[in-house]
């Protein structure tokens, strides 16, 4: 199962090649943010749901935590998502 998790931008680490620091849960990778530029982007602070390596949207802070409560409560599946993230590298 692929999901969508909520996690904070800390920083923005390449901005020619789009890609920002995010946290999720403790866990924090690089993704690609370039799918928001057309939104105003996204910078530290700001929370996104990433799948496959991209934010594909923004979500304000309650959102973010809400998705993720409902994302613990499904248990297995998001604990394999948490490790494909912490296995993942995007540089």
């Amino acid at each position: 199962m692929c999901l969508a998790i909520p996690g904070q931008v800390i920083e923005i680490v390449d901005d020619q090649n789009r890609l920002a620091k995010v946290d999720v849960a403790g866990v924090r990778r690089n993704v690609n943010v370039g799918l928001l530029d057309g939104e105003g982007g996204v910078g530290p602070g700001d929370w996104v749901l990433i799948h496959v390596g991209f934010a594909i949207s923004q979500v304000d802070e309650e959102e973010a935590r809400a998705t993720r409560d409902m994302l613990v409560r499904m248990g297995a599946d998001y604990e394999q998502e948490l490790e494909e993230l912490k296995a993942s590298v995007i540089e």
